[in-house]
């Protein structure tokens, strides 16, 4: 039998209602505990300019950033709300017994879960991006109280550090991940009321402990003749970790961006394992809201049939908890190399949906 258009707007909209529900409790629960967070933070020494207006506005710019986070567990919730009412209220048994499958009836919630996926990914992460980029720059000013020492384009690294009461802006068009070199250096060097003082040009700069090595080196400055040494030593208290430390956040870049930004950090020499298993993991949320929907669908439609209602919907929430544990798990996994960033976003959301595939399979075979 096929499924009618009213009776698939009425699926989809009781799954809508549902989500919308279930997400917005979610959301409002978040930003109290978000926000109470903040006031914790802000209220340390030196924090003088932490605000309460400003940590409710950056309690406020984490919404969207955790909406994303909590959408697919919202999408679970919800699908076991709507369907475990339709089938108490018999709707579903009427409409399996006129000779509707699973499939039929699902078909309306999965197509609206993978155009809601389709939509967060492609127009919402956009403006979270903003949001929290704009967040870490209010955390990175009135609670942590340091700004980026990095900034990557193009045209190559650009590198600040303090070193006593001089300043200096280090450009390079390359990191040699392997023995820690900047290639094709340049150096500009001010004192702390940003005048300039000096320019140091060289082949190689070498990061060592407590200072960078520099071979091949000329310096210049203002009013001198132009001195060439072998190697030079400028003293700093960067390492590794500090600099990869400072690049912007992946949840900081849009979807759009992040493919560019990427091949940016991979022809500077840096890894870029982080921000490709973000965007992987982006393009993976359709089918994750997907397997979500199925899920639900395996825990709520079974009880019509064997009773035991609520252990099976409890059951179907441990199974939400359980695939954010598993997906936490894999991507630790990707982030340190163990498997590919590829593999670590999308094992998730494909494993839970064949899951959900089966399971239905089998329920519908009695």
């Amino acid at each position: 039998m096929r499924l009618s258009g009213t009776f698939s707007y009425y699926i989809g909209r009781q799954f809508l209602t549902g989500v919308a529900m279930v997400f917005l409790i979610f959301v409002t629960t978040i930003f109290i505990f978000d926000a109470v967070e903040m006031m914790r933070r802000g209220s340390g020494p030196g924090r003088e300019l932490a605000t309460l207006g400003i940590l409710l506005q950056m309690a406020m710019l984490r919404i969207p950033f955790m909406a994303q986070k909590i959408l697919p567990f919202a999408a679970l919730v919800a699908g076991l709300w709507t369907f475990a009412r339709m089938t108490r209220t018999h709707e579903l048994v009427v409409a399996r017994s006129a000779g509707v499958s699973v499939w039929q009836f699902l078909l309306p919630n999965l197509l609206l879960a993978l155009m809601l996926g389709v939509f967060i990914m492609t127009v919402f992460n956009p403006l979270s991006a903003v949001m929290v980029s704009r967040y870490e720059q209010m955390d990175a000013k009135y609670l942590r109280g340091k700004s980026s020492l990095l900034a990557l384009s193009p045209s190559g690294i650009w590198l600040r550090q303090n070193d006593n009461d001089r300043q200096s802006v280090i450009h390079s068009q390359r990191l040699g991940r392997e023995d820690l070199t900047l290639h094709d250096v340049i150096i500009f060097q001010f004192r702390e009321n940003d005048q300039f003082v000096g320019r140091i040009d060289a082949d190689k700069a070498r990061l060592e402990e407590g200072h960078w090595t520099l071979m091949d080196a000329v310096l210049t400055g203002p009013d001198q003749p132009a001195q060439f040494m072998d190697t030079y030593e400028v003293p700093t208290k960067l390492t590794l970790n500090q600099i990869e430390d400072s690049f912007a956040p992946p949840e900081t870049l849009s979807f759009w961006a992040l493919p560019a930004f990427i091949d940016t950090l991979e022809a500077s020499g840096f890894s870029a394992v982080r921000h490709r298993l973000h965007w992987h993991s982006l393009l993976a949320a359709p089918l994750l809201l997907c397997a979500m929907v199925l899920i639900a669908a395996t825990f709520s439609l079974r009880f019509s049939r064997s009773g035991g209602t609520w252990i099976l919907i409890a059951a179907g929430i441990l199974m939400g908890f359980v695939l954010y544990f598993v997906s936490d798990l894999v991507l630790a996994l990707g982030l340190s190399g163990k498997i590919p960033a590829v593999l670590a976003a999308w094992i998730p959301a494909g494993a839970f949906t064949l899951i959900g595939v089966a399971s239905l399979f089998h329920m519908e075979d009695g």
